[in-house]
């Protein structure tokens, strides 16, 4: 399973009987559910409560930023109709218990079949701009005439059941978030064939007038314009054809989990190579 963060180091190699231990990230070792579990095999030693202190000292101190940040979360993006949706749900089918759907708050109205909560959080622009005085978001845009955002607490929220957070957010509100050290999110583009099909496609949903679809179509030109330029995304994934652009997609995530996971090994085996018994 994706970010099955289960860590298996021996913290000597002429060890020759290990014994499993279990912590939390918050320096915490029990049975109760925690931000990140790590499983070590430590050697069944006498140096052995020493260095479990001594883990849990240093996961510790870590706890406001390992803790906080989280796994790093996947911003998606891309023109009204390029397929975001459809990809995120298939990302979502094939693995349910590693990402977790950032609900952003709206001003628009609701469309058929959406829920309140669910799919947006549906606002008035008295109750959006309220809360953006407050500070409760981590970024807001207007998008044709609607205000979007993407509040602190949803983001939290996610990252606080160890999953993956997934944010589907407008190039206003990558732009301010792209660089931003709390998040240090994934950045993926979803291009859509050409304007002629992104068109089709917006028709084809009968939700627009025809004032509404063009003002669509003028941001899409400006979104694809930004997105496809070289150092703006991690990556840009081409939807010409729905399996491919999948594929693509979920071969640059498992990818960068994968990293993500090699670090983490990374960070646990320098903490037992480091340890020192007179340390704690």
């Amino acid at each position: 399973m994706l970010l099955n963060n289960v860590l298996c180091r021996s913290a000597s190699a002429a060890a020759a009987a290990t014994t499993t231990r279990r912590f939390c990230v918050t320096g915490n070792r029990s049975a109760s559910p925690c931000q990140r579990t790590v499983f070590l095999c430590l050697p069944n030693v006498q140096r052995q409560h020493n260095l479990q202190q001594y883990l849990a000292k240093a996961f510790s101190s870590l706890n406001g930023k390992m803790v906080k940040q989280g796994p790093r979360p996947l911003v998606i993006c891309g023109p009204s109709g390029s397929g975001k949706s459809t990809l995120l749900k298939k990302l979502f089918k094939e693995f349910p218990d590693t990402f977790g759907f950032s609900v952003s708050h709206t001003t628009r109205k609701p469309r058929p079949g959406e829920e309140n909560g669910v799919h947006y959080h549906f606002v008035s622009v008295e109750e959006m701009q309220g809360a953006i005085e407050k500070g409760e978001f981590i970024e807001t845009a207007v998008f044709s005439g609607n205000m979007y955002g993407t509040s602190k607490k949803a983001v939290e929220n996610v990252q606080h059941q160890g999953k993956v957070c997934v944010l589907d957010i407008e190039i206003e509100g990558v732009k301010q978030i792209r660089n931003s050290d709390r998040l240090n999110p994934l950045l993926v583009f979803v291009n859509p064939p050409s304007i002629e099909e992104l068109e089709r496609r917006l028709r084809g949903r009968q939700t627009e007038t025809e004032e509404s679809l063009q003002k669509r179509l003028n941001t899409a030109r400006k979104e694809i314009e930004y997105g496809t330029e070289a150092g703006n995304f991690d990556v840009v994934v081409q939807n010409n054809n729905l399996k491919q652009a999948y594929e693509d997609l979920r071969n640059f995530i498992v990818r960068e989990l994968e990293t993500q996971q090699g670090q983490d090994v990374f960070f646990v085996t320098s903490l037992v190579s480091n340890y020192k018994p007179f340390e704690v």
